[in-house]
């Protein structure tokens, strides 16, 4: 074979070898590996998925394990473990330090009634979170993406037998959801009258 032959057959492997890469890089990684299968409660769920490691350790730690098998109209927004990636490891490391902080955290996943997707498509609003503060719904996008503090629902309206589950791509942290700053006030009319020439 000639050098050229065998410089453009190098090239063209190099070439065919580094287009996967390339568009694996660019595309974004799932938050959920595989579809989230209903098994029993949502702690049942949640653990025999094997995709809420982290979620269901904050849950154990804080003995809230109860909540989760026994409250039939809950609303549990959950962040895979691929979700916490996403989160500075120092921020999940205080949460694991401090247990009331962790309990706090996990119960602003939580909220106390049921929300499948036809309470969440077409609106926007705060609902009160299990922690006392609110989160915020949004379904307002025409596409039909829906939304909770900031984070996509990725998998919406999984039924178990103790609440109902929405499996999100990033953990709610409280008050990222108000995204959108307010608006400034208008300034007050100018009187007419006071700012006529005389």
């Amino acid at each position: 074979m000639s050098p050229t032959r065998l410089f453009l057959a190098a090239v063209a492997v190099a070439a065919l070898s580094a287009a996967p890469l390339a568009a694996s890089a660019q595309a974004p990684a799932p938050a959920a590996a595989k579809p989230v299968v209903v098994q029993g409660t949502l702690l049942d769920t949640l653990k025999l998925s094997g995709q809420f490691n982290t979620f269901v350790a904050g849950v154990d730690a804080t003995n809230l394990s109860a909540v989760f098998k026994s409250y039939p109209q809950i609303t549990v927004f959950a962040p895979t473990d691929a979700a916490f990636a996403a989160m500075p490891a120092t921020d999940l490391d205080k949460l694991k330090a401090d247990k009331a902080a962790m309990q706090k955290f996990i119960l602003h996943h939580l909220v106390n009634a049921p929300f499948d997707s036809s309470k969440i498509k077409g609106v926007k609003g705060p609902v009160p979170s299990g922690a006392g503060d609110t989160i915020l719904l949004d379904g307002s996008d025409e596409g039909g993406k829906m939304m909770v503090d900031g984070a996509t629902i990725i998998q919406a309206d999984l039924k178990t037998a103790s609440g109902l589950l929405h499996v999100v791509d990033k953990p709610l942290i409280a008050g990222q959801g108000n995204a959108e700053p307010p608006a400034a006030p208008a300034p007050p009319p100018a009187d007419a009258a006071a700012t006529a020439p005389k």
